[in-house]
Parts: structure tokens; sequence; C-alpha cells
């Protein structure tokens, strides 16, 4: 039997410091540009950052607003993550983590979800791309 909390990972490697991939993850206004399903992200307290225990409404592509709240969080000097539940549901996780110059950025979703893995990997792409499109040193969240 497949544990109910079994996921699967996505991953890409990045030439572009963590701090710039981790600001394209939390900063909402970004989502719409590498998130494929979503057009436009709010947090209940109104601030523009994703942080420990946040909850908000996500409108997606098919339309409707639906809310999401963090799950987890986690935030040391390799190691970025932060996953969330969308409509009560277990839903993605995205972690970025430290190599040298770079980093990993890695997205991941819940076994059932396996169908979803095109989305997870156009978004890691286009993570990939604003990131290393960043001018160095261009890392708003410090």
């Amino acid at each position: 039997m497949i544990s109910p909390t079994a996921s699967f990972t996505l991953g890409v490697d990045v030439e572009a410091s963590p701090d710039v991939v981790w600001d394209l993850l939390v900063r909402l206004h970004e989502w719409p540009r590498w998130g494929p399903t979503v057009r436009e992200a709010r947090l209940d307290d109104g601030s523009p950052l994703l942080h420990a225990g946040a909850s908000g409404r996500v409108r997606t592509v098919a339309g409707p607003w639906v809310p999401f709240r963090v799950q987890e969080w986690r935030v040391d000097e390799e190691v970025r993550h932060w996953s969330w539940r969308v409509a009560g549901i277990p839903a993605t996780g995205h972690t970025v983590t430290a190599r040298g110059a770079g980093c990993r950025v890695e997205m991941s979703a819940p076994w059932w979800a396996a169908g979803y893995s095109p989305v997870l990997w156009l978004g890691l792409r286009r993570v990939r791309a604003l990131a290393e499109a960043r001018p160095a040193g261009d890392d708003t969240t410090g």
C-alpha cells in the first residue's frame, strides 16, 4: 500500500543565487509568471510575501478563487522549503537548496497527482529562466 503522504519530486539546477529563486517562490505577484495554473494570489493579511502559517486565496486558470494555507515552512542557510494545502487538499511543495554559487529548485506533489508533473516541469523551467535572467545582486527579499 502507498503511504497517503508519499510524493514525487522534480527538480532543476539554476545558475542563480538561492535568494533570487526563493524570492520568486515567495513573492505572490511573481506566481503567475512561473506558475502555469495561477492567475493571481493574495494573502489574508495583505502581505506581498508568503510566510510560515500564511493563508490566502489563489485564482486558478480555471477561474475560481480557492483558499490556501501554508502547511510546511523551513528556512535555513542550506535549504528553504514551503508547501501548502489548497482548498484543504495537500498540494505542491517548493524547495530551494544552495549549491555553490547556484542552487537546485524542486517541486513536489502527492503521489496521486502524478498527472500534474508536466505542470510542475513547466513551472520549474520558468523559475529557472526568470532567475537566470535577473541581474546579479537583484534579490528583493534580501
